[in-house]
């Protein structure tokens, strides 16, 4: 945002940036001069330091399912906070959390809090190794799975070094990442079986475990295809290795997360953001025989695992309520809600008359300014001058009282109705026309 918009945030990032690196502790904050910095929120709505209100459709990225200071999680932690927050003792708050996560999915046999979606899927990584006695992991290109050296490469790899399409090459994210990172990591194409399972077969005596993220958020949004999930899944089964989802962010989209809509079961599954119910959480749940690599058996343990943190008798409660009002209810309301956005942000596209779409399912979507919504993440990477119109639409939707992720991606949650996505919908409309000379020169 500009200084003089909003000039107590403004002052504030002054402050930070003679404390903290960049002026933040997470760069997904830094936008235009400075970030935003929020004095409340409530529902489906915050406020800024300057006063300045704006619907919610980031959600802290997703990690939001009731909005903002939801009266029920308000009151649970509130209690549980005046009997204490954290104890080196086990809690009755977590087998009852546990209990609860494992009955919404026949694929959750045993699950294990932890602090966050990147140790959830740190921990599903590490857990294949101990389980297969294999180094290898695959996952698809561009994919986000966290802040882990393995889980970050080719996350973000440039045309310049992301080599062949049909054998994508395994790229580093931050500098300084060890080479051998880069030679335990197989990165396979998006949504074309054929393709990918030509990849794997060069490295089927090595893989312990093949990753997806059902949704992927970084590679446009658009849904994994039916038929790819099979055919991996198949692919596992025939050569001795574990399938694992990603369902950090889209165990929102069924009542057992977006796995529900496949015939296929995960042997693991990383659960994150949304079942905290605000607060740091981390999960992984899978079959009970793969889980046992945290417990001593006949070879020992196997992957000894702790965390100051984890299961927090707090996040229990926030996250134990959290889930129970998300009922199936709750996941088919929410996601009509989301089929009637998209079909209100499709109208104001067409309206703008800009080459732009949307993808997404159930409470997920992400506008592209692109005519036809990426198959892949090489289809999704923008160029620089779509890039400076994603930001000045962005820019400009902040301006409209609306406030969604960097990447054009929004997020629902339970507080809001159809006049919510109204709003939404004219307000991206807005945003379109003001960027529209940028997008036709993109």
């Amino acid at each position: 945002m500009k200084s003089n918009r909003c000039p107590n945030s403004a002052a504030l990032f002054d402050r930070a940036k003679h404390v903290l690196p960049g002026g933040v502790s997470r760069n997904t904050l830094l936008h235009g001069d400075h970030p935003l910095y929020v004095d409340h929120g409530k529902g489906c709505k915050v406020v800024d330091v300057d006063g300045v209100e704006r619907i919610d459709f980031a959600n802290n990225v997703a990690a939001h399912i009731h909005g903002h200071a939801y009266q029920p999680i308000v009151e649970a932690v509130t209690r549980q906070l005046q009997n204490g927050s954290a104890f080196t003792m086990a809690t009755e708050v977590e087998v009852q959390f546990a209990e609860h996560i494992c009955s919404r999915s026949t694929n959750f046999d045993k699950l294990r809090f932890v602090n966050s979606g990147t140790e959830a899927v740190m921990a599903g990584m590490k857990a294949a190794r101990a389980y297969t006695g294999r180094p290898k992991i695959a996952k698809v290109e561009g994919s986000y799975h966290g802040a882990y050296d393995y889980a970050e490469v080719s996350q973000a790899p440039k045309p310049e070094n992301w080599g062949d399409p049909d054998h994508p090459n395994a790229i580093a994210l931050a500098q300084g990442t060890p080479p051998a990172v880069l030679e335990d990591m197989v990165i396979i194409p998006f949504n074309d079986p054929e393709k990918a399972i030509a990849v794997l077969d060069k490295h089927k005596d090595q893989l312990a475990c093949i990753i997806i993220d059902p949704i992927p958020h970084r590679i446009g949004m658009v849904p994994v295809d039916t038929e790819f999930v099979k055919a991996i899944h198949k692919w596992t089964r025939a050569n001795g290795s574990l399938l694992m989802f990603d369902e950090v962010i889209t165990f929102r989209t069924e009542y057992g997360g977006m796995q529900d809509r496949f015939d296929v079961s995960p042997d693991l599954t990383s659960l994150g953001k949304m079942i905290g119910g605000g607060f740091p959480v981390g999960a992984l749940a899978g079959r009970s025989d793969v889980m046992d690599v945290f417990t001593y058996g006949e070879k020992g343990l196997r992957l000894p695992h702790s965390g100051t943190f984890s299961a927090n008798p707090v996040t229990m409660t926030a996250g134990l309520v959290s889930m129970e009002h998300f009922n199936e209810e709750a996941v088919t309301r929410l996601n009509k809600l989301g089929d009637y956005a998209r079909a209100s942000l499709g109208e104001a596209i067409k309206a703008a008359d800009v080459p732009a779409s949307i993808a997404g399912t159930g409470s997920l979507l992400r506008i592209h300014l692109k005519a036809s919504a990426p198959r892949n993440y090489r289809e999704a990477h923008m160029s620089a001058t779509e890039q400076q119109a994603l930001t000045a639409m962005i820019t400009t939707l902040y301006d409209e009282g609306i406030m969604m992720i960097h990447t054009g991606a929004a997020v629902l949650s339970t507080p809001m109705g159809n006049n919510e996505i109204d709003k939404l919908a004219e307000a991206v409309f807005k945003s379109l026309l003001a960027v529209r000379p940028l997008v036709l020169d993109s």
